[in-house]
């Protein structure tokens, strides 16, 4: 498959301009995003590519008095794997957990490591909703409990649950790439307890959980939210990522309706993790 980089450069530089133009360019289908010290580079497969709705985004999301430059081109195949492990850097979350990648070397400092093998359709630019979602497991009683692990990307989180004593995970996820990346890194890291399948909420039908994990964009978590909740035992618990601070209010009332309650809230930088009971 042939994947499009755009370029995009402000200037005068703003973090916030970037998480917020990751999130938006997420939601039309752009998969991978590193930042360099001049510019946000962002990755779609070039069948999907459009110039005009990309800078469409770009200029609504560069308010005020910027100046903003933006390119593109394309990448073969051979090219694409090398560039991506470029881009790929570990996780280190506290002292509890790090990922890292097979060419990235062990460190034994935290207590726990998961190798996960980074594949094209998964990038950079979501390590904040990543770190804040591992770091709310460590503070569950996972034991004996079933999860699910919704929009499993390379399964990270359904590993991190099992290593964390879960009984029975479920990891799904729309992309193809995804569920065959999550099962090369199930048995990467020797796990047991995971089944990984590829489809949208509708695979849960008939089916339970502890605890859901669902690390996705706002839209989906907006329209599946019912959905969660039906197949969430009482006193189970749902932790939410993938959303911005600015999306707090629009998630916690969509929650609070179909009858979730709010426990905790955490961020990192302009990105959220929020954890709901089903009492």
């Amino acid at each position: 498959m042939r994947y499009t980089e755009i370029s995009i450069s402000l200037s005068p530089r703003n973090e916030q301009f970037s998480e917020i133009l990751i999130a938006n360019l997420a939601e039309i289908g752009y998969e991978s995003f590193s930042e360099t010290d001049n510019a946000l580079l962002a990755y779609i497969p070039e069948k999907d590519f459009d110039f005009v709705r990309a800078e469409t985004i770009v200029n609504r999301v560069a308010t005020g008095n910027f100046n903003v430059e933006l390119s593109h081109k394309v990448f073969e195949d051979k090219n694409w794997n090398a560039l991506w492990e470029s881009n790929f850097e570990p996780i280190t979350v506290e002292n509890f957990c790090r990922v890292r990648a097979p060419f990235h070397p062990p460190n034994n400092e935290c207590n726990l490591e998961i190798v996960i093998e980074p594949k094209m359709s998964f990038g950079t630019g979501h390590h904040q909703t990543t770190w804040l979602m591992v770091r709310e497991l460590f503070s569950i009683d996972l034991k004996g409990k079933t999860v699910l692990d919704m929009g499993c990307g390379t399964g990270i989180l359904a590993i991190v649950a099992e290593k964390l004593g879960a009984a029975k995970i479920l990891a799904i996820d729309i992309d193809e790439w995804a569920t065959s990346n999550t099962a090369e890194n199930i048995e990467t890291n020797t796990c047991k307890k995971i089944a990984v399948e590829l489809g949208d909420v509708q695979k849960i039908f008939n089916k339970s959980f502890d605890i859901i994990l669902a690390n996705i964009n706002l839209n989906v978590l907006l329209k599946d939210m019912l959905q969660y909740y039906k197949h969430l035992n009482n006193n189970g618990l749902i932790l939410i990522s993938g959303i911005l601070k600015t999306d707090i209010e629009t998630i916690t009332e969509a929650a609070t309706k179909v009858g979730f309650e709010t426990v905790n809230v955490n961020t990192r930088n302009d990105w959220v993790m929020i954890k709901f009971v089903k009492k």
